[in-house]
């Protein structure tokens, strides 16, 4: 009774930001990221579009099928890639009627990237259209979608997976700003981050079984800066942390284990950690790592302690780094996996659910629409 007053609750504020002149907008990216996000599909048809400011009023019709398809470049593999989603619809829909949404599911996706030529179709980027299709209906979710692939999905619809590639690379860093012990262990197994390619460039769509948990997912990732998918995929390595350290170190055994989902994780307490990891190490922060990340790790130059120091100004950071340069320089050896385990999750803990209170929700989104990978790696080269 106690769950479904506080639902109550909060499904009244949410009428209330969207009934407010002008619509409150910061109110409804609180209420999508705390605790439950925004309850029904029925809500996500109103605050999705506002979320990404979309215009509701005038959409315009869908364009006939038969003309996208005749001439279309990417006509036959988005069909095999839609044809392959049929675990991406609800269990037990009669199959002319998922037939019909796979027409449509196919018929979106082709308008995008008509209207829109500087964008490249991607192999899983119809388990982040279908999401959209199934909340919100294809009128909707073909606005919401193209305004989407212009802004958040930008990086992954370019020729090339560079930038890609380049938001992957703040999943180490993150990592290793929480819990080090972790970070090492992983470098050491050399498992790289491409298990985590499919979670980001369907936003978990495309892994996640229950379709509840990616809706809710998507409440999260609509409200916050482009790289909270990648803040979220450190957060559920993370939570692992034990299954991880257990793990033979090598390449092929922790590839394994973290390419495996679970599919029990407890969303709503790493949604707040995400949130949490994302206002105490923004991006810019790590950006400086990330594009290290690119280039292979060269000799400690004169300058690296100071810049470290000046980074991180914090003397255990740059001691830790020092002998990790050492180690690296060395055979590695395993002792470093035996360090007495530190973890900063604890730290973590004074900050406290933020997230879920709301007052880090605007710390977290106010970059949500400028933010461009191209730019971070102008100032480090």
């Amino acid at each position: 009774a106690d769950f479904d007053s506080k639902k109550k609750r909060k499904v009244a504020e949410i009428y209330q930001a969207l009934n407010s002149d002008p619509i409150d907008v910061a109110a409804l990216r609180r209420m999508a990221i705390s605790e439950g996000g925004l309850l029904t599909d029925e809500i996500r048809c109103k605050v999705w579009p506002k979320l990404l400011s979309v215009n509701t009023d005038d959409l315009p019709p869908l364009p006939a099928g038969k003309e996208l398809r005749e001439d279309n470049k990417d006509y036959q593999q988005v069909l095999l890639d839609v044809r392959r989603s049929l675990r991406r619809f609800p269990p037990g829909m009669p199959d002319d009627q998922r037939e019909g949404l796979q027409e449509e599911l196919v018929d979106i996706i082709l308008h995008v990237l008509k209207r829109n030529p500087q964008l490249h179709y991607y192999q899983g980027y119809h388990d982040i259209v279908v999401t959209f299709l199934l909340v919100v209906g294809d009128r909707l979710a073909t606005a919401l979608v193209e305004k989407l692939s212009t802004h958040h999905l930008r990086d992954f619809m370019d020729p090339t997976m560079d930038n890609t590639k380049h938001i992957l690379n703040y999943l180490m860093p993150i990592i290793d700003q929480v819990n080090p012990d972790v970070h090492d262990f992983m470098q050491s197994a050399e498992v790289g981050t491409i298990f985590a390619l499919s979670w980001l460039i369907t936003w978990f769509g495309h892994v996640l079984s229950d379709f509840r948990h990616v809706v809710r997912l998507y409440d999260f990732f609509l409200a916050c800066h482009p790289l909270m998918p990648i803040y979220f995929a450190a957060v559920i390595v993370l939570h692992r942390e034990q299954e991880v350290l257990d793990c033979e170190c090598d390449m092929a055994s922790v590839h394994h284990l973290l390419s495996q989902i679970p599919q029990d994780l407890p969303y709503e307490t790493l949604i707040s950690k995400a949130g949490d990891l994302f206002v105490q190490f923004p991006p810019s922060k790590l950006a400086r790592e990330a594009a290290q990340q690119q280039v292979e790790r060269t000799a400690a130059s004169t300058f690296k302690d100071f810049e470290l120091a000046s980074v991180q100004q914090r003397p255990d950071t740059v001691l830790r780094q020092r002998f990790r340069e050492r180690l690296r320089g060395e055979e590695r050896t395993k002792s470093i996996l035996t360090k007495p385990r530190t973890n900063r999750f604890v730290k973590l803990a004074v900050m406290g659910l933020t997230v879920a209170l709301g007052a880090a929700a605007l710390a977290v989104v106010k970059s949500a629409l400028e933010w461009a990978p191209k730019f971070e790696l102008q100032i480090f080269p």
